[in-house]
């Protein structure tokens, strides 16, 4: 009997504790790298990033256009009464005119819509990182579910694996049946804990889904080591590389658009010349005659005062735009850069201490179980305790990753900040 239940005690011990390194493998599973490519090739907010990149091109080429010329016709003395009777005396003017643009207005127009497509460029960069880093994310929070799944149905077989055991040392009378209904509402909590998770799952697996341009999740599992990790840089090096992002790029293009709309601003009351040259031809005399005409508005009430006035204060609300955008950076990157290191410091405790006393301790438990030496509640109590450490270890490691990935979306070099990681 005592043989029969060492034996039964090991396979359990092996089921919780012995898989706590391995990583899982799975068929048809979709890697980082693959997500990556999908997410890149038909995520909307991209396409609609390269949409706005069309829109910005079309606006500059209608920048650079040149005003359309004008023709006209007009015909005086006709249709009337007397000597102007039908079209006898009529003046008959054909004429075409032409604005010229002066002091540079057009040049200051081009210059405003290519800072507008390089705007554009950059925005859509900015977009690639943040679909990079919410597709890691995402891939991350699908990649964890399946782990602490994995280690609950580990849990639950272990706590199952007893119950030959009991029933054995309950009919010897060596312990109560209670200690069955024991074992099975463990188990039914490990239970509704692994339900809940896979809830998480299904969330999760929706979410990458979509980040993929689908509407459903069709991708079996994912497969990634959450247990490969790099040394990330210090925070200086981090809050360096914050300046390369496209999001605080932008701001140069921006600058170099609200720049040049001041100065069309500023350029609008200069007048501009129409000039215009025609034929005129006198039914009377049968003669003809060429029309010649210059006109130049006279900016005397209207200057422009208030468009200049608007185009002066955005292009300083530019440089306090870029600012405060960099400080939220920056902000973001200390949030996510303390949750690093502080998953690397949980890692360091939880496997230098938790996990090999957990599991040292659930050994001697057992072995001493099996000697009627502990009862069924520390036994159940050591599995639960390795679990814990277990499910710990995943959630810094999954925790690690992220801060990994926010901090890449954020200093616009993606996923190049550690050695190692999720590929």
């Amino acid at each position: 009997m005592l043989l029969k239940s060492a034996a039964h005690l090991a396979w359990a011990m092996a089921l919780l504790i012995s898989p706590w390194l391995m990583t899982p493998s799975y068929s048809q599973a979709l890697t980082l790298r693959a997500a990556l490519q999908r997410a890149l090739a038909a995520n909307p907010r991209l396409t609609a990033a390269g949409r706005d990149v069309g829109i910005a091109t079309g606006r500059g080429i209608q920048a650079g256009m040149l005003i359309n010329p004008e023709a006209s016709y007009q015909q005086d003395n006709s249709l009337g009464s007397g000597n102007y009777r039908g079209t006898r005396s009529a003046e008959t003017t054909l004429q075409i005119s032409q604005l010229f643009e002066l002091f540079g207005k057009r040049d200051a127009r081009i210059a405003v819509g290519r800072a507008g497509v390089e705007t554009a460029v950059i925005q859509r960069k900015a977009v690639r990182l943040e679909v990079l880093s919410e597709t890691a994310v995402a891939f991350l929070s699908v990649l964890g579910a399946q782990r602490r799944i994995q280690i609950l149905d580990e849990q639950i077989a272990a706590i199952d694996a007893l119950t030959p055991l009991l029933q054995r040392r309950v009919e010897a009378g060596a312990s109560s049946s209670a200690e069955i209904g024991r074992a099975d509402v463990a188990s039914a909590l490990m239970k509704a804990d692994r339900e809940r998770i896979r809830a998480r799952l299904a969330s999760a697996r929706r979410e990458l889904a979509a980040l993929m341009g689908d509407t459903s999740a069709k991708f079996k599992s994912v497969a990634g080591r959450l247990d490969d990790l790099g040394r990330p840089p210090s925070f200086q090096a981090v809050v360096a590389a914050i300046d390369a992002n496209p999001q605080l790029m932008r701001w140069t293009a921006i600058y170099a658009q609200r720049n040049a709309e001041l100065l069309v601003a500023r350029l609008k009351p200069y007048p501009d010349v129409r000039v215009s040259a025609g034929w005129r031809h006198f039914n009377t005399t049968n003669d003809d005659a060429v029309i010649l005409s210059l006109s130049v508005p006279i900016p005397v009430y209207d200057q422009n005062q208030g468009n200049i006035l608007s185009a002066q204060e955005n292009l300083a609300k530019t440089r306090a735009e870029r600012e405060s955008n960099r400080n939220t950076l920056i902000v973001l990157a200390g949030r996510a850069y303390d949750s690093l290191q502080g998953s690397l410091r949980e890692l360091k405790v939880l496997r230098e201490i938790a996990i090999p006393k957990s599991r040292s301790a659930a050994d001697a438990i057992f072995e001493g179980y099996g000697q009627g030496r502990f009862s069924l509640l520390e036994v159940l109590d050591a599995l639960a305790n390795v679990a814990q450490a277990r499910l710990r270890e995943q959630e810094a490691q999954q925790n690690f990753h992220v801060g990994v990935a926010t901090i890449e979306g954020l200093v616009g070099n993606p996923f190049a900040l550690a050695r190692g990681g999720v590929r």
